[in-house]
């Protein structure tokens, strides 16, 4: 028997519009920022928060679980812009994170007090004030990674940070990185003609979009959204695509259904690759961990549970499919020098 889904998913349209009335001040141009120091996310922090206790150090790494590709997200896209020769095994980035989100995937490392926009955890920065804390940082990263939330509810926040940092003389040496869920257009709905020719043209900034789920059904299971959501997240990648920026993927293959998790993962690149023939090539499969949020969440739910072990069937799915459609020479190339058909290669 299939699992039941949610009998009232999530309004994407009408909760976003809500949830980004009380994230963002346009006419003061600042975000609404979490407050990591003192919530239940800072227990999983390998190193102290930082920044007032509004930013935190993240740890990317190439290595990832047996039977999971490696991770170069952003590590490689960071090098490449910055002219590092020699990547690391491990980089270190200052991330900041919005305090809305639309979607409630049970899986999300942050606890679901920080995605309400709820002023009690959380206060309201500039992008010239976050640059300005992440300046102060001793021995700060090369790398900002703008995250939540979902900061696709605020994408005002990514050119205003572009603008900040070259008013600080910081543009050239720090790389600008940027987490989407795809759950909205409001990046072609909110932003003008110049912030899009900004993130087109801005050097050292790289995107990533998770795709939440391999069918509308594990879609709807992950986020508690409807499941005719699943088919938008692609409509808004190909948007994303046409406007010519530096772009990546995720992609998280838990289900609590086990049948069907071949032919759903062979669909999922289908569309993928009608999007562009070489954009899984780009995209990165998620494995889910239990961080604190999630084991509370695992609780007395067996449908999570079974799905992170459907998981590790649906990741030999896809390797078999990346396999099967892409040779070896291809496979090899380092993600940031995979060419997509309409931008190109930097």
């Amino acid at each position: 028997m299939t699992p039941a889904l949610p009998v009232k998913p999530i309004d994407t349209e009408k909760f976003a519009e809500r949830l980004r009335a009380r994230a963002i001040n346009v006419q003061e141009r600042k975000i609404l920022i979490s407050r990591l120091s003192g919530s239940d996310q800072e227990v999983d922090l390998t190193a102290p928060t930082n920044c007032d206790g509004y930013g935190r150090i993240r740890h990317f790494k190439f290595q990832t679980s047996e039977n999971w590709p490696p991770n170069p997200l952003p590590i490689i896209p960071a090098c490449s812009a910055l002219g590092i020769v020699e990547p690391p095994a491990m980089m270190t980035a200052q991330v900041f994170q919005n305090a809305a989100c639309a979607w409630r995937c049970w899986y999300c490392f942050v606890p679901d007090a920080l995605l309400k926009a709820d002023l009690a955890r959380s206060s309201w920065f500039s992008a010239d004030e976050l640059v300005k804390l992440y300046a102060e940082i001793p021995e700060r990263p090369t790398v900002i990674d703008l995250s939540g939330g979902s900061p696709d509810l605020v994408p005002e926040w990514t050119p205003w940070m572009m603008r900040a940092l070259k008013d600080r003389g910081l543009d050239q040496s720090t790389y600008l990185w940027t987490d989407d869920n795809l759950s909205t257009t409001y990046l072609f709905d909110k932003l003008t003609t110049d912030d899009l020719a900004l993130l087109r043209s801005y050097r050292n900034y790289g995107r990533v979009c998770c795709f939440k789920g391999f069918d509308p059904y594990s879609f709807a299971f992950n986020t508690k959204a409807a499941e005719s959501d699943f088919a938008n997240q692609f409509a808004i990648m190909r948007r994303l695509l046409d406007l010519g920026l530096d772009l990546y993927g995720y992609v998280t293959l838990t289900s609590p259904r086990g049948q069907g998790v071949a032919a759903g993962v062979r669909s999922l690149v289908d569309r993928l690759q009608e999007l562009d023939p070489h954009l899984p090539l780009r995209t990165i499969p998620l494995e889910i961990r239990v961080f604190s949020p999630v084991g509370a969440r695992l609780a007395a739910n067996d449908e999570r549970q079974i799905s992170l072990a459907v998981q590790q069937d649906a990741i030999a799915a896809w390797n078999e499919e990346i396999e099967k459609r892409f040779n070896v020479e291809m496979r090899a190339l380092p993600i940031a020098s995979v060419p997509l058909e309409i931008r190109g290669v930097r």
